[in-house]
């Protein structure tokens, strides 16, 4: 199991130095808004108290072309609760195949889908079985909207 929990370390390394918009040296010359991108969205997230979370520019238009990760991490033997705020507008579409959420009960973007959302109605409570919660904003190259916020809570596990 030792192994498995590095290993586990090691891609959430991984992910973060990602989301943080860290760059090899020689490789400074990305362009503003590549940089951009990984550092104004997304986080991985662990605060006892719970928190909140936002789609960039909340409460006013997000930007096009986003795609941001955030991981919520409670302490062992709790779970997730999360809570969209009332004002939520994300493009609507068939299956939200364009702009949407995606909340995944597990650390990974492989982890069990829990839903995909878009539109203009806030999802539904979400309660994680375990103590991570994935979820993907994506914002393709058309059509933005006010976006999201999101509350996070922990309770104690089963």
């Amino acid at each position: 199991m030792i192994y498995g929990r590095s290993l586990f370390h090691i891609v959430a390394s991984l992910i973060i130095f990602h989301l943080s918009g860290a760059t090899k040296k020689g490789t400074e010359k990305q362009t503003t808004s590549e940089t951009q991108k990984s550092v104004q969205c997304g986080t991985w997230t662990k605060h006892a108290e719970g928190g909140i979370f936002t789609s960039p520019n909340y409460p006013s238009k997000y930007p096009p072309d986003r795609e941001c990760i955030y991981i919520i991490e409670a302490a062992p033997r709790q779970c997730i609760e999360l809570y969209f705020d009332e004002k939520y507008s994300i493009e609507p579409s068939w299956e939200c195949k364009f702009d949407h959420i995606e909340v995944r009960d597990g650390p990974f973007g492989f982890s069990p889908i829990i839903g995909r959302f878009c539109g203009q109605q806030n999802p539904p409570v979400i309660k994680s079985s375990g103590r991570f919660l994935w979820i993907k904003f994506f914002a393709d190259g058309e059509l933005e909207s006010m976006g999201f916020s999101a509350r996070y809570n922990f309770t104690p596990g089963k």
